[in-house]
């Protein structure tokens, strides 16, 4: 069964309670286990953060859309902003052989999204990042 949801939010870390709301709403609707709606929401967590917090200069008012929709098969997210050019896909992989502090700070988050998500992808168009993540759905 066919569903699309989208939300506008600002670029403040309290507008990121909408986005867990998202996830509880996409659960529910979608049937996810307990792990699939962690993960999920983990994933959007780490995207949506990482946009707040580096996109724009501190103090700059934006807004952050974040689309999902869902075939049955397959859940898609994009989220878009129209901060400073960023493709996270590009991040090297951080070294997760080596214990935390002797780890270079950042790399987790993408690393992390790339495990929970079947496919990242990542475009710049008209001005705005657009980081499209995808996620197979287990049917039965």
């Amino acid at each position: 069964m066919p569903m699309r949801k989208e939300i506008t939010i600002s670029n403040r870390i309290d507008e990121l309670r909408k986005v867990e709301a998202l996830v509880e709403e996409i659960s529910r609707e979608l049937h996810f286990d307990t792990e699939m709606k962690m993960n999920i929401g983990l994933a959007l967590e780490e995207t949506v953060s990482n946009v707040i917090c580096y996109a724009h200069p501190q103090g700059t008012e934006a807004s952050i859309t974040l689309i999902a929709e869902s075939d049955g098969h397959e859940l898609t997210f994009v989220v878009s902003d129209q901060g400073r050019k960023f493709d996270p896909t590009l991040s090297k992989e951080p070294d997760i052989d080596i214990s935390p502090a002797e780890r270079e700070i950042g790399g987790m988050g993408i690393f992390i999204v790339k495990n929970i998500m079947n496919e990242v992808t990542y475009q710049r168009l008209n001005g705005k990042n657009l980081l499209t993540m995808k996620k197979r759905l287990n049917k039965q």
